[in-house]
C-alpha cells in the first residue's frame, strides 16, 4: 500500500536546520511493532504518524527506539502537512494523542501549538551528573519524564560534551540542560535522551513544556524566546498560560511523496 509521506525541518526557517520529522498519513493504524519498523527505518528523532477522524487525526509519534507520549516538533510537523497539504482552507487542527486533545492554529506564517505544562521539583544533585555532563549543575530539577539540569552560563550548555552512555542509564527517560540565554534569547537549553534512541535530540518541544514553567517561577515571566543550543539549532517561543504552554514555530518541507508499507 502506498501511503503520503512527508519530511519536514521543525522549529526553524531554514531548510536543515531544526529538527527533522517524518509525517506519515494512514488509513488506521497497524500494529505497533509496524509502526516501530517503519520509524527505525526512518531513523529521524521522530516519526508522526496520522489517522484521519471524522472532525481530527487520532496522531502517535516514535522514536526509532520506542513510541513517545509527546512530541513538538513533529505535532507542528503534522499540523503543516494538514494545514498546508490535507486542508490547504483550514486555519487550526486537533490531534487526539496520548497527552489528550492538542491543537494547533496558524499564526502569521507560523504555528502555535496548545501543550500541557510539566510540572518539576527541585531534587538532590545525582552523584552521577556532574560526570555524565562533564560539567557541574548548579541545581537539578525532576519530573517523571526527564531531569532538568540549571548550568552557569550559556555558554557551557552550548559547548558540552556529555557522556551519552552515562546519560542513558539515569532513571528518566530524558535529560535537559539549560542555562540564562545569551544573543537575545531569554533561556537556552539542549536535550539528550538516548535511552529513547535519540542522544541528542535537535529541538524538541516537549522538554520546553518542563522549561517554560520551570523558567517563568525563577524569572516571574510568562513568555520566552528561547533557543536550543543543538548542532542544527532552532527557535522556539514558549507562553505559559496556566496548566498549558503555548510553542510557537516554523517549518519548512523537505521530502514529499509516498511510502510503500504493508498494514
Amino acid at each position: 500500500m502506498q501511503v503520503p509521506f512527508f519530511q519536514i525541518d521543525a522549529f526553524t526557517t531554514t531548510r536543515f536546520k531544526g529538527n527533522p520529522a517524518a509525517v506519515m498519513v494512514l488509513p488506521s493504524f497497524p500494529s505497533d511493532e509496524v509502526l516501530q519498523t517503519i520509524a527505525a527505518e526512518n531513523n529521524l528523532p521522530e516519526t508522526a504518524f496520522l489517522v484521519p477522524r471524522e472532525k481530527d487525526y487520532h496522531l502517535r509519534w516514535f522514536t526509532p527506539a520506542v513510541e513517545v507520549p509527546l512530541c513538538g516538533h513533529a505535532t507542528l510537523a503534522s499540523a503543516a502537512v494538514v494545514l498546508e497539504r490535507l486542508d490547504v482552507k483550514g486555519d487550526t487542527v486537533s490531534f487526539s494523542t496520548a497527552s489528550g486533545i492538542l491543537n494547533v492554529w496558524r499564526n502569521d506564517g507560523r504555528y502555535v501549538l496548545d501543550f500541557p505544562s510539566r510540572q518539576s521539583e527541585k531534587v538532590m544533585i545525582p552523584a552521577a551528573m556532574a560526570s555524565a555532563l562533564n560539567a557541574t549543575p548548579v541545581e537539578v530539577y525532576s519530573s517523571q519524564y526527564n531531569y532538568l539540569v540549571l548550568l552557569d552560563n550559556a555558554k557551557t550548555v552550548r559547548e558540552l560534551r556529555p557522556d551519552f552512555a552515562a546519560i542513558s542509564g539515569f532513571d528518566r527517560p530524558g535529560l535537559i540542560v539549560t542555562a540564562q540565554g545569551d544573543e537575545g534569547f531569554d533561556f537556552v537549553s539542549r536535550y539528550f535522551a538516548p535511552a529513547k534512541g535519540i542522544p541528542e535530540d535537535p529541538v524538541t518541544g516537549a522538554a520546553h513544556c518542563m522549561l517554560a514553567p520551570y523558567w517563568a517561577a525563577k524569572t516571574g515571566k510568562s513568555a520566552f524566546r528561547a533557543y536550543q543550543a543543538s548542532q542544527r539549532g532552532g527557535e522556539v517561543t514558549c507562553r505559559l498560560s496556566g496548566d498549558r504552554v503555548e510553542l510557537e514555530g516554523s517549518c519548512i518541507f523537505f521530502i514529499e511523496g509516498h511510502a510503500e508499507i504493508e498494514l
